[in-house]
């Protein structure tokens, strides 16, 4: 396939051209309570053109071999109508010239098991969740996403990487009169069907806690010191700092732009932040970015310092840093953006229990329940939680958000837990869907939380 790409863009005139070529399946099967809503499978390809000419820069889908001389054609046509009209000017950071073929390595292919047995497999986890007390229904999903990607451009660069993701996610809901409570529930990652069997125990547990939600008070609302769960703290993570650290968020925003110089004390010292998908087996793993460039780790934040950004060649450039191989499509229909894949807080060296200790009294707040930010501020709810007396574990709470500025709460960490969590499900909406954004933490310690709720 990398040959006949070749072929395809060769004698193009243009300073600079690549296509990716994208085959993507997928299978989902949906449960609403008992009932098994729907069950499918589709494939589909197509291409990317994207075309650099005298600083301008465009780019073309198609999903027929046959109109590529076409879409060449308007990518072209459209480079140039940029600069001719004044828009900005692109130039590309350099990158290594690589040649690779990436293999698929999985521990059980998926694509290897019959939808019968997944569907089973999906309804044994969806019976078990409804066989508990005071459960009314569930929404549980099987989904199986493969990308076979390959691409080339004129600099010489011919990859080739197929990435594959299985989850099995969706929620649970108590009821008791008129109270409803629903808890989220999520296993999976990219490294294969294996790593979703024998797992009832998460699906009991979230099941036994949506129960026990029906019991618990809603937090009163203040000021609070909290400890927040790894996956909170990962929400926390990627939705309000990890944003910020991709190039094209904050490229045309100068008084943000000046707020996250490299060089900036923006955290305390406690805190670390790190993008890394080379993690193998995670959720959002992979060797080559939708340009052709190898992802790094990139160290965002080091004990409270800005260090790091996420980029594409363009950004690149245009800030003056190193290239990060941070640029993915959600898939065949898009042209590639900056995109976080894993993003982490990097674990310190104090148990739970030190921690609880350090904040004697306060709440602990486990897991995200959707949100929003808007600028440097945020809203996040958590799932469930539990009061904090002399260090000890109290009664439940729910109905919870958390509220607060991203500076200020980056000042405001005071300790990091030495343990660490790493989602197992994925997902992203920043323009386009992307289901390989992972994100975790270790459990932290925050001063001065403002808590939403009763």
């Amino acid at each position: 396939m990398l040959d006949k790409l070749r072929s395809m863009i060769s004698g193009v005139e243009a300073d600079f051209i690549d296509i990716r070529y994208e085959i993507k399946t997928e299978t989902h099967i949906s449960f609403t309570g008992r009932e098994i809503r729907s069950v499918g499978s589709n494939r589909t390809d197509g291409y990317v053109i994207r075309v650099g000419k005298n600083g301008g820069f465009s780019s073309a889908t198609v999903t027929r071999e046959e109109d590529i001389p076409r879409a060449m054609q308007l990518a072209v046509e459209g480079a140039e109508t940029i600069v001719t009209t004044g828009g900005k000017k692109t130039v590309l950071a350099e990158v290594p010239v690589v040649r690779e073929n990436i293999k698929l390595v999985l521990d059980g292919d998926p694509r290897e098991i019959g939808i019968d047995d997944k569907i089973e497999l999906t309804r044994k986890y969806n019976d078990l969740m409804l066989e508990q007390p005071l459960i009314e229904t569930t929404s549980l999903n099987y989904r199986e996403v493969g990308r076979d990607k390959h691409y080339v451009n004129s600099e010489g660069t011919a990859v080739s990487e197929e990435i594959l993701t299985t989850n099995i996610f969706g929620e649970v809901i108590a009821k008791r009169s008129s109270l409803v409570q629903n808890i989220r529930t999520a296993i999976g990652g990219a490294d294969g069907y294996n790593r979703l069997l024998n797992r009832e125990d998460v699906f009991l547990k979230r099941a036994q806690i949506a129960g026990q939600l029906l019991d618990a008070d809603p937090v009163k609302g203040g000021t609070y010191n909290v400890i927040l769960s790894p996956m909170l703290a990962g929400v926390f993570t990627h939705e309000a700092f990890g944003h910020f650290s991709e190039a094209d968020i904050i490229e045309d925003n100068p008084s943000l732009r000046e707020k996250m110089s490299l060089g900036e004390k923006l955290g305390s010292d406690v805190i670390t932040i790190v993008a890394d998908s080379t993690i193998h087996n995670q959720i959002g793993y992979y060797v080559y970015d939708d340009e052709g460039v190898a992802v790094k780790p990139v160290t965002l934040m080091d004990r409270g310092v800005l260090t790091g950004r996420l980029h594409s060649r363009r950004t690149a450039s245009a800030f003056g840093e190193p290239v990060s191989g941070h640029t993915v499509a959600e898939d065949m229909r898009f042209e590639p953006i900056v995109r976080m894949g894993t993003i982490y807080i990097k674990p310190g060296e104090q148990s739970l229990n030190d921690l609880l200790e350090e904040l004697r009294n306060g709440l602990y707040l486990i897991d995200g329940k959707g949100g929003q930010t808007s600028g440097e501020n945020f809203t996040f709810g958590a799932q469930y939680g539990f009061k904090v007396k002399d260090g000890r574990i109290g009664p439940m709470i729910r109905d919870i958000n958390i509220i607060g500025n991203l500076f200020t709460t980056l000042q405001n960490i005071e300790a990091i837990g030495n343990d660490m969590e790493l989602s197992e499900r994925g997902g992203c909406g920043k323009g386009q869907l992307n289901i390989k954004s992972a994100l975790g933490s270790p459990h932290i310690l925050i001063r001065n939380m403002v808590v939403g709720g009763a």
